[in-house]
């Protein structure tokens, strides 16, 4: 394949990661890096230091538009990404010492798991109020509304101090591993600390490229970001994930779920076989 073409089709392949990251809040990390190496046949640590790359993009490209519309949670998100940067520094430090098929291994783990989780109790919305808001939140002021058909509908957070030591593991995970950890933001945001399902995809998105980019500088002095294979990873994330965020308002909760749990199913199960048997 020549340059241009390998070029191109990574292109299209970005724009798909973007779309799906932006909807989901998963960054687009968690298809990209799979797509990069088992398609395209990059090295893994490039291709975690291009997606790192492109999980800013895709932040940048949709958490904008979320802001705008009222979906994100500003004062809980920079509160949660404290624990979520300094996470994410110590893991991007592990990288450079662990060995290819660990890597591998335990990114297609964290994978099956998350899909797992977002699969159970898929239509949580519906249940009765899971109890009172945490103290903590309220002491913080991070309760927050999202609109709804007849208006904005209020919410509130609970079990603020589990979600943060959580996040302090998203942190580690997208630094290790080049994902931005949306995928287990959104759990935590989403079954640990009770906020609605597009409030924590749109959160997590917001989120995510401070994670990142606090990673990408330990990547960078590595030799783990590679120009060729950024560049149009980043615009191909970048267009997609725009296209996700004009999207995601009008989207059934319940297809977003099934979206996410059956794109991060399969990724996880090859990058597991990636990991034992190369």
């Amino acid at each position: 394949m020549s340059f241009l073409a390998f070029t191109f089709f990574l292109f299209l392949g970005s724009v798909l990661a973007g779309f799906v990251g932006a909807l989901t809040g998963l960054g687009g990390g968690v298809v990209l890096v799979p797509m990069l190496t088992l398609l395209f046949g990059v090295d893994l640590k490039l291709a975690l230091g291009a997606s790192l790359v492109s999980v800013i993009a895709t932040s940048s490209g949709a958490a904008a538009a979320y802001v705008r519309e009222g979906f994100t949670n500003l004062r809980l998100g920079m509160f949660l990404e404290v624990a979520t940067t300094l996470g994410a520094v110590a893991g991007a430090s592990l990288t450079a010492r662990l060995p290819h098929g660990v890597v591998a291994g335990v990114f297609g783990l964290v994978l099956l798991h998350s899909a797992y989780m977002g699969l159970r109790d898929r239509e949580r919305e519906a249940r009765a109020d899971p109890g009172p808001p945490d103290p903590l939140a309220v002491r913080l002021r991070l309760q927050g509304t999202y609109p709804g058909p007849r208006g904005p509908v209020p919410y509130a957070v609970r079990r603020v101090v589990p979600g943060f030591l959580l996040m302090g593991l998203a942190g580690v995970l997208s630094g290790l591993l080049g994902i931005g950890s949306g995928a287990v933001k959104v759990l935590a945001m989403d079954r640990i600390m009770g906020l609605p399902y597009k409030v924590s995809t749109t959160t997590s998105n917001f989120m995510i490229g401070v994670t990142a980019a606090a990673g990408a500088g330990v990547y960078l002095r590595h030799g783990y970001i590679h120009p060729d294979l950024a560049f149009p990873v980043v615009l191909g994330v970048l267009l997609g994930a725009v296209l996700g965020a004009r999207l995601l308002p009008g989207a059934k909760v319940s297809r977003l779920r099934l979206l996410f749990s059956g794109v991060i199913a399969l990724l996880g199960l090859e990058m597991l076989a990636q990991g034992l048997w190369g």
